[in-house]
């Protein structure tokens, strides 16, 4: 039978994505449930499957969770709240002082389970003490837009939270804390999974500082007084994180790997590029482009089909006013630097579901792309430059659109070099 290319590639997606839900991940990474209170706690677009995973194990428990609207699982005691992402919103404020009441007065044998996913920085929302939630939404809407990596991002976000940078842990101690993460971050670091909540953080407010005038994001004057006031973060080796376990439990390389395989099987050689790739989206195309051309050319007649895997988060700085998301974006700027080679064939989605500013989760391309978007009145290169890449995939049929896929470990790409 011979081989589809779409189809090939979407079955690489879905399985990447499918053995990162938590309902397959999470239990070889959970303990017999413990003596005593035991308490649930989390955030993230995974968290509410997190917390069914949970449940299936151990039963009804104590606690609540806080989840993207749509993201919501049922659970017997766990209470799922949702809430707003990427920008935070009263239900995710109001839902995480619940959650820090939960914590009051846990003692030495208590036991809290804390999981924690991609989503979770602006889920979990309590802003510092003198930043209202208004002016948190406007600087988490600007630095959203400024092409910051997650990891700069963070750094900011933890400086104005109550709640991030280790200080959940803080909440519960002295009671013990096994905190189970899955991973959307370049590099795995827990620090950085959503913030690090449960993880201690070394860095300063000059550091978030400098990040805002490297990216060029204007902030309130009370933001800059919060942050030339002092830290709130918890610094690693400090006592009230001495009693918390952190774990991942599921990673965009075994995501990736799990990918290459199925395309093994499908009778391709695979290649992968890395699980950790950062970057402006159209210039990870461009890099990608000239890299698969050069692959093309080299290859003896015959070949075996070959499919590159990567991971990691491209990110887009916002210079228009189109609708697009970083997957997205890097599919339209790859297919401008393909210009229609014959055989190349990509896709590139977000594992959540949900790429940038629209409930779509990536898009796909093929030889055909500009031909298509020529003949329906397009222009690629000026849908490009105004960020509109969603807006000209579903004008030709190439979005990728899956719903809520109750995980996240972040950005898919793979191209089929035919």
């Amino acid at each position: 039978m011979p081989l589809e290319p779409q189809n090939l590639l979407t079955s690489l997606f879905d399985r990447a994505v499918e053995v990162a839900d938590p309902m397959r991940s999470l239990a070889a990474f959970l303990p017999p449930k413990p003596a005593g209170r035991v308490v649930v706690v989390g955030a993230g677009k995974a968290s509410a499957r997190m917390a069914e995973a949970v449940e299936a194990e151990w039963g009804p428990c104590e606690g609540l969770v806080i989840t993207r609207y749509g993201y919501a699982r049922p659970c017997r005691g766990i209470e799922i709240v949702e809430a707003a992402h990427p920008v935070p919103d009263t239900a995710g404020a109001e839902a995480t002082v619940r959650m820090l009441d939960l914590l009051v007065g846990l003692g030495h044998g208590d036991f809290v389970l804390a999981l924690i996913s991609g989503g979770a920085s602006a889920l979990l929302c309590a802003p510092v003490e003198g930043v209202t939630l208004a002016e948190k939404q406007a600087f988490n809407a600007a630095l959203l837009a400024s092409g910051a990596p997650i990891g700069q991002m963070n750094i900011v976000r933890k400086h104005l939270s109550g709640v991030k940078g280790g200080q959940l842990a803080a909440a519960a101690y002295p009671a013990r804390m096994l905190a189970l993460m899955i991973s959307d971050v370049p590099g795995d670091d827990p620090a950085f999974i959503g913030s690090g909540p449960t993880v201690g953080d070394g860095s300063t407010p000059a550091d978030a500082l400098a990040v805002l005038e490297r990216w060029r994001v204007t902030v309130p004057a009370s933001v800059t007084a919060v942050l030339t006031r002092g830290s709130r973060v918890i610094p690693p080796g400090d006592p009230r994180l001495s009693r918390v376990t952190n774990t991942i439990c599921a990673a965009p390389a075994q995501s990736l790997q799990a990918a290459a395989e199925l395309a093994r099987a499908a009778g391709c050689e695979v290649r992968i590029l890395g699980d950790a790739i950062e970057g402006e989206a159209r210039e990870v195309a461009r890099a990608q482009a000239a890299l698969a051309l050069r692959l093309q050319a080299g290859r003896a007649p015959g070949a075996p089909p070959l499919v590159l895997l990567s991971g990691g988060e491209v990110t887009v700085t916002r210079c228009g006013d189109g609708i697009g998301g970083p997957n997205a974006e890097f599919c339209l700027a790859l297919a401008l630097a393909l210009d229609g080679a014959g055989g190349i064939h990509a896709l590139a989605c977000d594992t959540d579901g949900v790429d940038g500013a629209a409930e779509v989760a990536g898009a796909r391309i093929g030889p055909d792309t500009l031909k298509a978007a020529h003949s329906a009145g397009w222009d690629a290169a000026a849908a490009l430059a105004r960020n509109d890449a969603h807006s000209f995939f579903a004008a030709i049929g190439g979005q990728v659109v899956t719903g809520p896929t109750l995980t996240n470990v972040n950005d898919f790409r793979a191209l089929l070099i035919l």
